[in-house]
């Protein structure tokens, strides 16, 4: 079974590089992995792919050697392992409120003892059967090794669980969506909270359970800000940057036409 890189990265206490994908570019796969990117975020909540343009990016980035992470639209408990036994190396699930329903995740998700996730053995996880026929096969403790679950913490009743949550066996990290959690804490929490402060209380979680932690940046300044914070999960990079360089490409076009 494929390694995951940013497991590996993660248990050395070093940053895991993310970009951001949201569309089906086949090209942006290679292009990442040639970039040092540690793994993909394939935003699935928010954009539309159907299921075999899924499993091709997923076939690229093993063919590339870089992880794909999966943030699915669903906690449906067969649609998470099938996109596991398709090849993601770990699923980032959003809304995660409480420590229940981080445990239900983990049982999804994970082979016994650790979780109830179905055995199939023939994605292309396990090289579709060739890792995990074979009498002496360890496809089911690699699988349990080299996946990972990101539990997104977006709600304030998830900030004030936080630590219930860290403290699941099988969740790998906590990560803020301040879009999402920064709406909530002004529209219906009484907290006082600010953004900051929720992600403070969720670093310590984090810190006191071992596990990462991480949340969006805007800026490389800001990157860096939340390294030195301690996070190890910062995404940055996306095929939306792609808006850059029309940006630039345009205003050379307007200066060559405007002489």
């Amino acid at each position: 079974m494929r390694k995951s890189k940013v497991l590996a990265k993660w248990r050395d206490q070093q940053f895991a590089r993310f970009c951001g994908m949201g569309h089906v570019l086949p090209f942006f796969v290679r292009y990442a992995a040639h970039y040092k990117y540690d793994g993909i975020w394939l935003d699935l909540e928010h954009r539309n792919f159907d299921a075999r343009e899924v499993q091709h990016l997923q076939a690229l980035c093993h063919l590339y050697d870089i992880d794909c992470m999966i943030r699915p639209p669903t906690v449906q408990r067969t649609r998470l392992y099938r996109y596991l036994e398709d090849g993601a190396a770990g699923l980032m699930i959003p809304f995660v409120s409480d420590a229940e329903m981080a445990r239900q995740i983990v049982a999804a998700t994970k082979f016994p003892p650790i979780g109830n996730r179905g055995l199939d053995g023939a994605g292309l996880d396990c090289n579709f059967g060739g890792d995990s026929w074979a009498p002496d096969s360890s496809y089911i403790a690699d699988a349990n090794r080299e996946t990972f679950i990101v539990a997104q913490i977006e709600t304030p009743e998830a900030v004030a669980k936080a630590e219930e949550i860290a403290a699941v066996p099988g969740i790998d990290a906590l990560f803020v969506g301040p879009g999402d959690l920064g709406l909530r804490l002004d529209t219906y929490s009484d907290t006082g909270l600010s953004i900051d402060e929720a992600v403070a209380g969720v670093a310590a979680a984090c810190d006191k359970h071992g596990k990462v932690w991480g949340r969006t940046a805007a800026s490389i300044d800001e990157v860096d800000r939340y390294r030195q914070q301690g996070s190890l999960m910062i995404p940055y990079g996306g095929d939306f940057a792609l808006i850059n360089i029309l940006r630039e490409a345009s205003a050379e076009l307007d200066k060559m036409l405007a002489q």
